[in-house]
């Protein structure tokens, strides 16, 4: 290991131990940080009980979500809602119609059903609680009772279809220990459109088992399902054990983010698992979901096309670029003939086009799409899906209003608040669109193409300046809508978009007038009785205002977020939104936290195949930080980043080799040319 790297290490890891003592320090924590890649909570030590949570975990054709609660006198109740994406049920003849769309086979099981361990003449319970650990699995651990100490770890099966409950029993006293296991067992059956389905709970543990002192013994409660004759044979404990940790060690290796702020690298951490994990199988082939209970095995304009695709080639897990691409591709498949807007999603394995909303559809997946694509650096692929780009940016095009600004019905919003005929969301991404897909013709050799992007795109930051910029509430910033009459989250999207000449109100707007412990509301409005948020726009936000050079003003707020995000009362994920849903952890949100490293802070936007434009910035409070094993158009690369004096030391290499070496001010962009 290199001087540098070893001294870096040794920092990172002396910032993780005095981070970690001074949260036990903030009442407001519930969790800390063990190791770089874990948070576990004390349950001795807490004074807030009764308490509730619950983490979702996914595989490619399972979902869980565990709900667990501990009492006032440490007893632990679990509840698991486990998910079969791909098994969809016939609706209940009492069910409204649009329940065909979250019609998913599943089952909620709790803790009655569960093995019993005796020895002698008692039945075995697991103990008080005294601590859980997050660590890519959930795991329980009970104190001792009668010298027989019980341990719980969930996890998903990364390939087939079922979760593991996995029972690690040890003997804590003096003597053997001969303990009786009489395993559960439970079978359920429903007929869906793929035929028979059937739940099954069941353990296989040893009947008898002798347990020395200081000895462990371990097995599974299986909760699963099987499609007509399926056996239960794929249920297996080590297989999935082993899957799952294969999966946690490749996303912990990719993608590496290091600074002093150890919240912020496990965040951004378990902001990866959650991403990557949310994949399944389907008709469409491999897609990314965002799941929270209600969306499997389909793929959304906004979540999929805009949020996590242009993630993917980054963090380079194969089965997350391949979902990507199947997600354009089934998009461009589906390019409406004739005129009319596209489907805004796919649901239920693709089988249900939503093509009732445009939603500035067309906006998301040319920002989106052109993005993918360029980071990607695959020509063959850009190609392939270009004209998908060269649609949608037509499609707004046709879509402006008399002022030059793109009409849409909704936003990704979906008529949940009013949003005109004409808003800023919408606009703001044709803008990024055309600005990606200027650079992409170019790439692609399309140069009049890129040109006529290139001049529309000017065009539209006027059109955005002059028809929704706006001195709102004594700010200079922007209307949501022309009629809107209250500040809005998405005023932040024109920052994300490089767009900088409303900065100043915009940020004070976002982190003054509309912050909250939770992030950013979705409108002040004084009468709003129940202040929403959706951690997607506070996403951007922060992204935002980092990559216009206000590193330091949003420093402050990510730091207080991630922290309550993840060590707070709901881990250890960002979430979808509140009071709807009840703060699900919906995956594509944890692609955009990643983004505020990728494309925030270091200002990270692909000029063609293999060129990177970067504007990295520094906390004032950092002296350096690094991006390790990121992928740039498909190679393996290191970002290193050091403060030196009052200009920041910028280091890229690929293969061990120096390929570029700068000493920058802060907020100064190069250009950065990588070899094919």
């Amino acid at each position: 290991m290199a001087l540098r790297h070893y001294l870096f290490f040794v920092c990172s890891i002396l910032t993780i131990t005095l981070s970690a003592q001074s949260s036990r320090l903030d009442t407001s924590d519930y969790w800390r940080i063990t190791t770089p890649s874990s948070i576990s909570w004390d349950i001795h030590a807490e004074t807030r009980l009764p308490h509730r949570e619950n983490i979702e975990m996914a595989g490619q054709k399972v979902a869980a979500i565990v709900y667990y609660e501990v009492d006032e006198n440490r007893q632990l109740t679990i509840t698991r809602d486990v998910i079969f994406p791909q098994l969809r049920t016939y609706n209940r003849s009492d069910e409204p119609e649009w329940k065909k769309y979250r019609a998913y086979f599943r089952r909620s099981m709790d803790h009655q059903i569960a093995p019993q361990i005796s020895c002698d003449t008692q039945t075995v319970v697991p103990g008080p609680l005294d601590s859980v650990k997050i660590h890519g699995q959930l795991t329980f651990y009970h104190a001792p009772v009668e010298d027989v100490k019980i341990t719980r770890m969930l996890y998903p099966s990364m390939e087939d279809r079922f979760i593991v409950e996995q029972w690690i029993i040890e003997n804590t006293g003096p003597q053997i220990k001969a303990l009786r296991i009489a395993n559960c067992q439970l079978s359920d059956q429903e007929y869906g459109y793929k035929g028979r389905y059937s739940f099954e709970v069941y353990s296989d543990a040893q009947t008898t088992v002798n347990l020395l002192p200081g000895s462990v013994y371990t097995f599974p409660v299986y909760y699963g399902a099987t499609l007509d004759g399926e056996s239960r044979k794929e249920f297996d404990m080590e297989a999935a054990f082993q899957q799952r940790r294969a999966f946690l060690q490749q996303i912990q290796d990719k993608l590496v983010f290091e600074s002093p702020d150890p919240v912020l690298n496990t965040l951004f951490y378990f902001s990866k698992i959650r991403a990557a994990e949310s994949i399944f199988e389907s008709s469409m082939g491999l897609v990314h979901s965002p799941g929270g209970g209600n969306y499997y095995v389909g793929i959304w304009a906004n979540d999929q096309i805009e949020y996590s695709g242009p993630f993917f080639p980054y963090l380079g897990y194969p089965n997350g670029q391949t979902a990507a691409y199947n997600a354009y591709r089934w998009f461009q498949k589906h390019i409406p003939e004739g005129g009319g807007h596209i489907p805004y999603a796919f649901e239920v394995d693709g089988n249900f086009p939503m093509e009732h909303l445009d939603r500035g559809d067309a906006a998301m997946i040319a920002y989106g799409t052109a993005h993918f694509l360029l980071a990607s650096g695959d020509t063959e692929m850009a190609r392939e899906v270009w004209p998908l780009v060269e649609w949608s940016l037509n499609y707004c095009h046709k879509q402006r209003n008399k002022a030059g600004a793109i009409r849409s019905e909704s936003d990704e919003m979906e008529g949940r608040i009013p949003t005109g005929t004409a808003n800023l969301a919408t606009s703001s991404l044709y803008y990024g669109g055309l600005k990606y897909g200027a650079r992409l013709a170019r790439a692609l050799g399309l140069t009049k193409k890129a040109a006529l992007y290139e001049s529309r795109q000017k065009t539209m930051a006027q059109v955005i300046d002059d028809y929704f910029g706006s001195e709102f509430f004594g700010l200079e910033t922007y209307k949501y809508f022309e009629e809107n009459q209250h500040l809005r989250h998405w005023i932040c999207l024109p920052l994300s978009m490089g767009i900088t000449k409303r900065k100043v109100g915009t940020l004070t707007a976002l982190f003054d007038k509309l912050w909250t412990e939770n992030g950013i509301l979705v409108e002040l409005n004084p009468e709003e009785h129940n202040p929403t948020f959706w951690d997607r726009a506070t996403l951007y936000a922060l992204q935002g205002a980092m990559k216009v050079g206000a590193t330091d003003r949003a420093y402050d707020k990510l730091r207080a977020f991630s922290q309550k995000r993840l060590l707070g009362d709901h881990v250890p994920y960002v979430v979808e939104a509140y009071p709807e849903n009840d703060m699900k952890h919906l995956s594509a949100e944890s692609a955009l936290y990643c983004r505020i490293i990728t494309e925030g802070l270091l200002g990270m936007e692909p000029l063609g195949f293999h060129e990177m434009q970067l504007t990295p910035s520094l906390p004032a409070t950092w002296d350096r930080m690094a991006l390790n094993n990121v992928m740039l158009f498909g190679q393996a690369t290191d970002i290193h980043l050091i403060r030196v004096a009052e200009r920041l030391q910028l280091e890229i290499r690929q293969a061990g080799q120096l390929v570029f070496q700068d000493t920058l001010q802060p907020g100064s962009t190069v250009n950065v040319k990588l070899k094919p």
